[in-house]
């Protein structure tokens, strides 16, 4: 199912309507669905490099919109939707073991590292960080950069190197995303407990 899902979104990205498609998977990708727009963002910004910047807006502006949604989910409708949505990826247990004895910092880190790197999936953090009930504000901030950081980097590397650096990406993002989301909660770490 997962790669049926994966090769559908690989062929968004050649239809005159990737743009819109970009924005539905990133939206939808911070809330409830499986596969990242990195998947459909990748291809379109090297077919277009004269794009890649306006396609990092539009990845980044729908994923944190996806994530407001994620929120709201997770704040106003917990028990009747976000907990099926959850117990049908097999992330309820460890949703309920994070939304139990997880902190309001942790939480906003656990953004900015699934936003960054994916860990752990966005879609769980957006729906934590409104069922722990996170300011709003402050999620939307995190979110935004978070997201930004991500697409924007990745549209300066496509737009700099091209197509020698996707297939370094696509072999290595997540090892770099996991290297630098490792950096982030050392540094927390180390702030929070020596500090």
């Amino acid at each position: 199912m997962l790669r049926r899902l994966y090769d559908w979104t690989m062929s968004l990205a050649a239809r005159k309507s990737a743009e819109v498609w970009l924005a539905v998977i990133a939206f939808v990708e911070s809330s409830v669905f499986l596969v990242p727009a990195d998947v459909l963002y990748l291809p379109m910004a090297l077919a277009r490099p004269d794009r890649a910047y306006r396609y990092a807006l539009v990845a980044t502006l729908a994923s944190v919109l996806g994530g407001i949604a994620g929120w709201l989910l997770g704040y106003y409708a917990y028990e009747t939707l976000a907990k099926p949505i959850l117990e049908m990826y097999g992330k309820l247990d460890a949703f309920e073991q994070l939304r139990g004895s997880t902190s309001a910092d942790a939480i906003l880190l656990l953004l900015v590292t699934s936003g960054l790197a994916h860990l752990p999936p966005i879609k769980v953090v957006t729906i934590l960080s409104g069922a722990a009930a996170i300011n709003i504000w402050l999620f939307i901030a995190s979110a935004i950069i978070a997201r930004g950081a991500r697409f924007f980097f990745l549209a300066w590397l496509l737009r700099r190197y091209g197509e020698p650096i996707r297939h370094f990406i696509e072999k290595r993002l997540g090892l770099i995303a996991s290297a630098a989301a490792a950096v982030l909660i050392l540094l927390y770490a180390l702030f929070h407990y020596y500090v």
